[in-house]
Order: C-alpha cells, then sequence, then structure tokens
C-alpha cells in the first residue's frame, strides 16, 4: 500500500502543473478567439478560474510530496496515537 501512495504521489505531481499550463494554454486559447464585445467579460472569467484552481493544483503538488516523502505511510488509526 506504501509503494501505492508513493506512486500516487509521482503521478499527483506530475499531474498538478499539467493542469496549470492547460489552463493556461485553454486561458489564452479562449481570450484570443473573443470578440472586441467580449474579451473583457472571457477575461474576467478565466481570472476567477485561475484564482480558484491555482491553489487547488498548489495543494495538489504538496500531497503527492508528502505522499513521496512517507507522510502518509503509517496514519493513526485512534486518537491515543495523535500524542
Amino acid at each position: 500500500m506504501n509503494a501505492l501512495k508513493k506512486f500516487l504521489g509521482i503521478i499527483w505531481m506530475a499531474l498538478s502543473p499539467a493542469i496549470v499550463g492547460f489552463m493556461f494554454w485553454q486561458a489564452a486559447d479562449k481570450i484570443g478567439k473573443a470578440t472586441e464585445a467580449t474579451k473583457s467579460n472571457v477575461t474576467l472569467q478565466w481570472v476567477i478560474i485561475l484564482t480558484i484552481f491555482l491553489p487547488i493544483c498548489i495543494g495538489l503538488f504538496i500531497f503527492g510530496y508528502y505522499a513521496i516523502k512517507g507522510y502518509y505511510d503509517h496514519l493513526p488509526e485512534s486518537s491515543a496515537e495523535l500524542e
């Protein structure tokens, strides 16, 4: 199970920058194709989307890093193990 956690950590760490790059690529594409009348609305929409999803992708990367480093190898089974 720990090997699976480390493997998925690698996947999450690779997926995070790929998602960010894809979002920026889509934003540039959609803003570039927008007409002059709708360009400000499309730009605002993508700024909101990127503002919401960039911290999520950063968290995904950090989660993958912790999985690789083994922070999730032993999870507590009771509250007594937390102390």
